[in-house]
């Protein structure tokens, strides 16, 4: 296929990114877009050449596309994805694939046909810090991971950002708030590089910082299968913020931060240190190491491009859609531990939750004007 033509179903600010960028591909074009709104639809259809649509069914039912970019609010990632795969369409989808576990197994579920290509928009693993340092850590030569830290507090948001849409910031709309939002990104690296942890206590507040019902700042201990324990923080309400990964092993430290991927290797292993060392309070020596990366990589356009190359047999997914399920019950599971106050083990009961997310829902009483 020389040509992929790719609907775009949404046309928020970043779906009309996605565009921007699809316009300007080598072997890709702007096949058709979709949107509730008639008269955006019409700006848009107009401005691409393209057909335009109100209901994405008949898009998928028209074949005016081969491919399907779905960047709308996240309980319609599950069904509009379900509809264009069960329609043979090949399909991207924006972070999260779906607001929780159970949506997430059923979209994957309806990926039977091997042949289309379904892949997830987690465009921090073009990143070449963070490929670097996952390069480092699966060589073996970091030794096993004992303890990481994750500090991304660099997320601030006003109010006019969450004003910008009604589902936003919603139970209904997204299913959370800074997990389900802004945090897929740095939930699906930690697993991408630690793996999924074993058992999840997180405290979360729900409108800290801004007039919202979801959470806005959390704060969460877990757990790894080898014993090894972690820290995440994040939130959208301070500024300046941070954003800084540090990951203790047994052969010392990793540090990611600034697009800058710092390791202090000690000469001997730490456990092997403690165990002979004659002195009381001395430190394994070691050397500081500053490793080359070459920038942020190609974030959402690598992701794309990739896709496109997938679908012409050019390329392997950069990040197939079904490890998007990992963030989401990752996300899900700190959400139902702050809810219940109490340690979740993964993996996370699915139904357990999606029933508890749902009384969220109905019992919400928050409207936005």
């Amino acid at each position: 296929m020389e040509q992929v033509r790719i609907a775009v179903i949404g046309t928020g600010w970043m779906a009309r990114q996605h565009m921007e960028k699809i316009a300007d591909f080598e072997h890709a074009c702007v096949g058709a877009v979709s949107d509730i709104n008639q008269e955006v639809v019409d700006q848009l259809a107009k401005q691409y050449e393209c057909p335009g649509y109100t209901d994405h069914k008949q898009l998928l039912a028209d074949g005016v596309a081969d491919a399907v970019l779905i960047a709308t609010p996240h309980f319609f990632h599950t069904s509009i994805g379900i509809d264009a795969l069960e329609a043979k369409h090949h399909v991207l989808v924006e972070k999260p694939i779906s607001a929780h576990k159970s949506d997430c197994e059923k979209l994957i579920a309806a990926h039977s046909d091997k042949d289309l290509v379904f892949g997830a928009m987690f465009n921090q693993r073009t990143d070449t810090m963070y490929k670097k340092l996952r390069q480092v850590l699966q060589s073996g030569d970091a030794g096993e991971i004992t303890r990481m830290q994750w500090t991304i507090t660099d997320w601030f948001r006003s109010d006019t950002y969450y004003n910008t849409g009604d589902w936003r910031a919603t139970w209904a709309g997204e299913g959370g708030g800074a997990l389900l939002n802004q945090c897929p990104h740095q939930l699906d690296m930690l697993i991408w590089l630690c793996g999924m942890p074993k058992k999840v206590h997180a405290f979360c507040r729900f409108g800290q910082y801004h007039d919202i019902e979801v959470e806005d700042d959390v704060t969460a201990y877990i757990e790894f299968e080898n014993g090894a324990s972690g820290v995440f923080i994040t939130t959208t309400g301070e500024s300046p913020g941070s954003n800084r990964l540090e990951i203790n092993t047994t052969r010392g430290k990793l540090v990611a931060e600034n697009e800058k991927l710092s390791f202090d290797r000690t000469e001997v292993p730490v456990p092997e240190f403690a165990r002979t060392s004659p002195e009381r309070m001395d430190h394994p020596p070691a050397w500081h190491c500053e490793l080359p990366t070459s920038g942020p990589g190609g974030q959402h356009r690598e992701i794309m491009e990739n896709f496109v190359d997938a679908i012409r047999g050019k390329a392997e997914l950069i990040a197939p859609a079904a490890e998007g399920i990992w963030s989401v019950e990752l996300a899900n599971a700190m959400l139902y531990s702050a809810w219940t106050g109490q340690t979740v083990e993964l993996p996370l009961d699915g139904a357990a939750y999606a029933a508890l997310l749902e009384e969220k829902i109905s019992g919400s009483r928050y409207k936005r004007d």
